[in-house]
């Protein structure tokens, strides 16, 4: 998939770059070496056949980047393609609204992120992650009630945006559930949830660096936006994030992990431009 256009503004800015500098260069080389009169054609062909190829080189890498490093507000922030499992840190899983643990395909599926921490990562039985996150000590604002008429699941219900810290997870309520157990969230939801968890990990994170995936990436539809594309929620992300008052203090740093079949759908180009101010 093509991401970046050919005559993408900023592939050429970066060609003429290393064309400068290699015409700088070249320019001196040919003040002290002459050049057979009988071999400048065939030189001249090379040295543009060079160009065209640099110029394809770097336009496959913009539309190959799977890593990033751009600061917003001060804070360090890599974006790049990962498991965020084997991230350095801190790392946030979303669950839903109530903190479900139970795997089935219906409340939490097997292949989302929840289910996958819920089934492969977690390193004790789950009833022992349900005890510790009944006894966590949850602010009385982020206990929203309790829903006894829920039939499957348990009935406990958080505000979107809750962390609960469990060994080095940020376990956090995320969707929200309708009654036939089916993940929702509408935008202004989303935007609550982002500025509520970049609060809370302001207050937690310990000057640990933080992992987090795409929230919103396959896990949930946001009602009334069912076309926003996972670069459209990452770009909420960084925004809410600049907006907000998190900030991370070196050497801790944000790290968004993007799931590797999700890449050719993010154009990191236009991520690191626009925080560039390019």
């Amino acid at each position: 998939m093509t991401k970046v256009r050919f005559f993408d503004r900023r592939v050429i800015e970066n060609f003429l770059k290393i064309t400068s500098v290699i015409s700088a260069t070249l320019s001196l080389v040919v003040l002290f070496v002459d050049i057979p009169a009988e071999n400048k054609t065939i030189y001249g062909w090379g040295f543009l056949g060079l160009l065209v190829l640099i110029y394809l080189v770097i336009w496959i890498w913009s539309n190959n980047l799977n890593k990033i490093d751009i600061s917003i507000e001060g804070s360090d922030v890599t974006i790049k393609v990962g498991d965020i499992f084997f991230q350095e840190g801190l790392k946030a899983i979303a669950f839903n609204e109530y903190f479900d643990t139970q795997v089935d395909n219906k409340i939490i599926a097997e292949r989302s992120l929840n289910g996958i921490f819920v089934n492969e990562h977690l390193k004790a039985p789950v009833l022992e992650l349900d005890r510790y996150i009944e006894d966590y000590n949850f602010e009385t604002s982020e206990i929203i009630e309790t829903n006894e008429a829920r039939k499957a699941g348990k009935k406990v219900r958080y505000q979107v945006g809750t962390i609960c810290i469990y060994q080095e997870f940020l376990l956090t309520a995320f969707s929200k559930f309708d009654e036939n157990n089916k993940a929702i969230i509408t935008m202004p939801e989303y935007l609550e949830f982002l500025i509520n968890f970049w609060d809370k990990v302001n207050n937690v994170y310990a000057q640990k660096s933080v992992s987090t995936p795409i929230f919103g990436s396959g896990i949930a539809r946001i009602k009334g936006h069912k076309n926003i594309s996972d670069e459209d929620l990452l770009k909420i992300m960084l925004w809410t994030f600049r907006i907000s008052e998190m900030r991370f203090k070196y050497p801790a740093r944000l790290t968004i992990i993007i799931h590797k079949d999700k890449i050719d759908k993010i154009n990191l180009l236009d991520i690191k431009s626009a925080r560039n101010g390019v």
